[in-house]
């Protein structure tokens, strides 16, 4: 991977399909000067640099959204046919799946992944996790550059990923379970935990996929 000094006119885009804390991304990407659009037109999309798929809610309602609002065949043409780089971030990673057992339906499906429910036998580990984690770098990433195993990052939710190719994924974060806390296949990326509530290393890491190219 090689940097790049600035993104092109559309820059980043911020795909809004009702289910995501849009705004406080957005302001994340301004703390970096960082442009980036909270959009949900097609022509918008198909003409961005980045595209970054948020998401706070439950999966079902995802998939319906994106669906109703007709994100679901420009997205596809973006990320599958153009390969536009794309951050999915908590519910927008999940949506990235195969199948999700919240609600029982198919995702997007751009990676072999499962959306699972945390399940635990003792009281120890309550759903959802929430709160702060560190991450263990499993492959080494431009996107994790400056990024320690000390660093924390913010958390919250009651479902986790399952890869089926362990080379997709980019961390894994303990809670009870080894679980993925990030992925890569391509030009298809997920964060599991908020960088836009993760303070000064989410910001580092933000600005790190703002100005990567593949």
């Amino acid at each position: 991977m090689t940097f790049i000094k600035k993104l092109s006119k559309m820059g980043i885009v911020i795909v809004d399909y009702g289910m995501g804390n849009l705004r406080s991304v957005q302001k994340a990407f301004e703390r970096i000067r960082i442009p980036a659009k909270i959009s949900a037109d097609a022509n918008d999309i198909l003409s961005a640099e980045k595209l970054i798929l948020p998401g706070v809610g439950h999966f079902k309602m995802g998939i319906y959204n994106l669906a109703s609002k007709g994100l679901i065949d420009p997205l596809n043409r973006a990320v599958l046919e153009k390969k536009i780089i794309i951050l999915g971030i908590c519910l927008g990673m999940q949506l990235m799946t195969e199948f999700s057992e919240e609600g029982n339906v198919k995702g997007l499906g751009w990676i072999k992944a499962q959306t699972k429910r945390f399940s635990f036998a003792s009281n120890e580990f309550k759903v959802p996790h929430m709160g702060w984690d560190s991450l263990s770098i499993k492959n080494g990433d431009t996107l994790y550059k400056g990024i320690n195993q000390e660093d924390l990052f913010y958390f919250v939710h009651s479902y986790f990923i399952i890869c089926e190719d362990e080379k997709d994924i980019l961390t894994e974060t303990y809670y009870g379970q080894k679980f993925v806390s990030s992925f890569n296949k391509d030009n298809i990326y997920g964060f599991q935990f908020h960088p836009e509530k993760s303070h000064n290393v989410g910001l580092k890491l933000l600005k790190n996929f703002a100005n990567f190219s593949i």
